[in-house]
């Protein structure tokens, strides 16, 4: 395998094992991790990740989808350490839930008014999209 990767989230050591290849939600859009990536520590912004192969999926062309609720993450010496805030797998979110709790936060971030009514619409929008986008990739699997 080529990356050794930890997901920490202040509960509990969310996932830990070998992948291929891993691709982050960061602050400045995706950004993908193969072996031998240059050392970088990044923000993590509210999002999928995707993790191929390895322990992850047991199939080396597989992959696996978590709902990342923003963190950090720090590549160094193929190992990948992910700190989110939180952490939600494909399997452990229902479909049809997520799909009506993304249109449900998208109606809501469309009436919102004022500053902080707008702010907590969108980052609700952005859970609620992340959760809704991870299951829609578990099915296209």
């Amino acid at each position: 395998m080529s990356l050794q990767i930890t997901i920490l989230t202040p509960e509990r050591p969310f996932w830990n094992g070998q992948a291929d290849e891993i691709i982050l939600p960061t602050e400045t859009g995706e950004m993908g991790v193969l072996k031998n990536h240059a050392p970088i520590i990044t923000g993590l912004d509210v999002g999928a990740m995707l993790i191929r192969g390895g322990q992850a999926s047991g199939s080396k062309d597989e992959w696996n989808s978590y709902a990342i609720m923003g963190g950090f993450a720090l590549v160094k010496q193929n190992q990948v350490t992910i700190l989110a805030n939180e952490a939600v797998s494909a399997e452990n979110i229902n479909p049809e839930q997520a799909k009506e709790a993304f249109e449900t936060a998208k109606a809501n971030l469309e009436k919102a008014e004022g500053v902080k009514e707008k702010v907590e619409a969108n980052f609700a929008y952005k859970r609620a999209k992340a959760r809704y986008q991870v299951v829609k990739v578990l099915k296209k699997i």
